[in-house]
């Protein structure tokens, strides 16, 4: 009798977990990817705050805590035990221009097939940070031996025009379950009951509070529509550094009656059925994988023009420039649209987002790199 073969396990470097948006695309991806063929370990550091460790076990997932890459001596010394340990034969990393340092310990482990993943760029606003990125990203090509990005806005961003134009970064999509999405009238009343905004404009934004959101000028534009509309109201999904900042904003604004601080969900699905707006000014993007979820769900999205523009897939989507002021973002928010509640299922479907069917192409890319 034949011996049934192990599943190709597959380091994924994660960094600190915090339920944001990158956890949200590897954990949909290893929900959907046939396990019986790839398995995923989550490496993370060991101040991270939101880990769905029941989830990732049931699955058949192992979590390895390491020490953060503030201290790097200690980190890259952990990094390389377990990988020799584990005897990995891929280490993905989705740290973006950081993961130079967890590349550099697979390769001094030995690793085989060392991934770089873009999923996301850099912005204003962010000092120290894009100090740090601008830095190290002329270093993002020495130790990996393969690219990926969410979008070809990040994979020129970290990669480079050159590597990217010879077709040498591969397009790993944020791909969603859509059937998750599916616009439900009676989901939307459900939730609006819940949150007590039935009869409301309800504006909606999923983000961290960090500087990249721009949660300060989304305060000023969701101002201005309330001004012009004060039957509307704000939902904020999400939590972070800059969250108490935010909340004492509200409140200065005489805010804080209509404005809703959600915290992390695990039902953010639900929650888009109950808005009629999403809006994302974000100082900058990978992709946007939130925009895609809300398009899907039919609302109408208005970004910034710093999002990426292949994040923009149904016609119920515009950009506006950062440098437009406040009042000419609400006007946009508050131009009359359809009421006709539109599924963007198909639309996002076609454009490639649908994670069954992405997930089978990754785990095609997996096998075919550690056979090759």
């Amino acid at each position: 009798m034949s011996k049934v073969s192990e599943p190709i396990r597959v380091a994924h470097i994660m960094g600190k977990m915090m339920s944001g948006g990158v956890e949200s695309v590897v954990m949909n991806y290893y929900r959907h990817i046939d396990k019986t063929r790839v398995q995923f370990d989550f490496i993370i550091d060991e101040d991270s705050t939101i880990v769905p460790h029941e989830e990732i076990k049931r699955l058949g997932g192992r979590i390895h805590k390491v020490p953060p890459y503030q201290k790097p001596v200690s980190y890259h010394k952990a990094l390389v035990k377990l990988f020799r340990e584990n005897n990995y034969r891929i280490v993905h990393s989705h740290i973006n221009t950081l993961s130079i340092f967890p590349l550099f310990a697979a390769k001094r482990a030995g690793v085989p097939v060392r991934i770089a993943h873009s999923h996301s760029t850099a912005g204003k606003g962010e000092t120290a940070r894009n100090v740090l990125k601008y830095t190290l990203r002329p270093f993002s090509r020495i130790f990996p031996t393969h690219f990926c990005a969410c979008s070809e806005h990040a994979g020129r961003w970290l990669f480079g025009n050159k590597l990217y134009s010879r077709g040498n970064v591969t397009l790993v999509k944020n791909a969603i379950d859509l059937s998750k999405f599916m616009f439900d009238s009676q989901i939307r009343e459900d939730v609006k009951t819940e949150l007590s905004v039935k009869d409301k404009l309800v504006i909606g934004h999923v983000g961290r509070f960090m500087k990249q959101k721009n949660h300060s000028f989304l305060i000023d534009i969701f101002e201005q529509v309330h001004l012009r509309n004060p039957d509307s109201v704000l939902l904020l999904v999400g939590e972070g550094e800059l969250e108490q900042e935010i909340t004492e904003k509200v409140k200065r604004l005489g805010l804080d009656n209509c404005v809703k601080f959600l915290g992390v969900r695990n039902d953010v699905h639900r929650l888009l059925q109950a808005m009629d707006i999403f809006l994302l000014p974000s100082l900058y993007e990978g992709l946007g994988m939130v925009a895609i979820e809300a398009q899907a769900v039919g609302l109408k999205v208005v970004a910034s023009n710093m999002v990426p523009k292949e994040a923009k897939i149904t016609e119920n989507f515009s950009y506006i420039s950062l440098s437009q002021p406040a009042e000419k973002w609400s006007k946009n928010i508050l131009s009359p649209a359809s009421n006709d509640r539109k599924s963007g299922i198909k639309q996002v479907t076609d454009a490639g987002f649908e994670i069954g069917v992405e997930a089978k192409i990754l785990l095609l890319f997996y096998e075919r790199e550690t056979v090759s």
